[in-house]
């Protein structure tokens, strides 16, 4: 009897075992499916998607313009200086060429998890390696958009002070008025004054006058036949100053500032060892815009080195049924790619960057622990 009762029990007990074994394992049954084929996301569900690697293009140039001088006709006459400026010009270089490398969610890369009960998964471990991403809006709060910077002084662009004391003359001459005396008239002088303006060769001749005084000036207070020697460099760094800006009357002026161009550039598969134009650039105007087929374009090329190529294999390991996929977290491993900026034969930028989208998409079990 008591043989029984214990045969009894033990199988109660084995049983109880499988019961609860089939039940957890229905429970911990997960789906990872597209959310491209999913029409449903029901509540509970978690939604995540692959990163992709977008490329901030900063681009630092120069431009110069060179501005006449508003007596240049005059230069050589009367201060002897041949190489001068006589037409405004502006020209454009590119200086530097900078990249920056970000994440985000790649929207044709979308994922939902659903569970019917406990979901063991290295979800956070793998977030963390940014192997996969939440739907989290802060990933962006970094990404630049398209934005142009400018390092100009724009009072650079003054117009000029055409270096004379006076710019008006007081001109006197000498009139007469008709006075009727009796039957006869006669003819009284006066004097009338009024102001008359300098011609462009006065004020040239004044400029260049002034400017010969400050040189001679700076002159004998270098070689101490000045009565009064300064006692710092203050004065004579005055000098140079008004000197130059005389002196720009006559040759003209020459301006550069920086300018920084920023664009984004997000790769695709199709790009792979093929030129993109970025932008277009010219050596007179500088950046072109879009819509203008004017100067140079400014190409990138990607380059991968399909280290990744082999992983498609474990594509094919993937259990189907009824069209969902069980138990399999999906998730990009980054190829490396050569990427080169050009401009024509120039190289601008060479580097060797990691690229989400030159990768392949592979299967990892749901349950499984990084580092197990």
């Amino acid at each position: 009897m008591k043989t029984v009762l214990r045969l009894s029990l033990l199988l109660i007990a084995i049983f109880l075992v499988n019961s609860c074994s089939s039940t957890r394992s229905v429970a911990d049954q997960a789906v990872i499916t597209p959310l491209s084929g999913t029409s449903v996301v029901k509540e509970g569900s978690i939604v995540y998607g692959l990163p992709r690697t977008v490329f901030t293009v900063v681009v630092e140039m120069e431009r110069t313009i060179e501005i006449p001088g508003p007596y240049a006709r005059y230069a050589s006459d009367m201060l002897g200086l041949d190489n001068i400026i006589r037409n405004e010009t502006e020209s454009w270089t590119i200086e530097n060429v900078s990249v920056k490398t970000s994440e985000e969610l790649d929207p044709s890369e979308f994922y939902v998890i659903k569970s019917d009960g406990l979901f063991r998964s290295d979800v956070l471990k793998l977030k963390k390696e940014g192997i996969i991403l939440d739907l989290n809006p802060d990933i962006y709060a970094s990404a630049g958009n398209q934005s142009e910077n400018f390092g100009a002084e724009q009072g650079q662009y003054r117009s000029y002070d055409l270096g004379s004391d006076e710019y008006f003359r007081l001109q006197r001459d000498t009139a007469y008025k008709r006075i009727n005396l009796d039957s006869s008239f006669i003819r009284i002088p006066y004097v009338v004054e009024k102001m008359k303006k300098l011609s462009v060769d006065q004020l040239a001749e004044k400029a260049a006058k002034r400017l010969m005084d400050l040189r001679d000036g700076k002159h004998m207070i270098l070689t101490g036949e000045a009565n009064v020697f300064p006692q710092s460099s203050a004065s004579i760094d005055e000098i140079n100053r008004l000197e130059k800006q005389y002196t720009e009357l006559f040759t003209g002026r020459t301006i550069s500032e920086k300018r920084l161009f920023t664009y984004q550039v997000i790769p695709s598969k199709d790009m792979m060892g093929k030129p993109v134009t970025i932008f277009r650039f010219s050596d007179l105007t500088g950046p072109v815009a879009g819509s203008d087929k004017g100067g140079q374009p400014v190409n990138v090329i990607f380059t991968p080195e399909q280290k990744t190529k082999a992983l498609s294999v474990l594509n094919n390991t993937v259990t189907d049924r009824g069209g969902q996929v069980y138990d399999k977290l999906f998730y990009r491993v980054p190829d490396v790619a050569d990427m080169k900026i050009m401009l024509g034969q120039d190289v601008l930028f060479n580097s060797r960057r990691l690229v989400y989208q030159f990768g392949q998409v592979i299967p990892l079990p749901a349950n499984y622990i990084i580092g197990q």
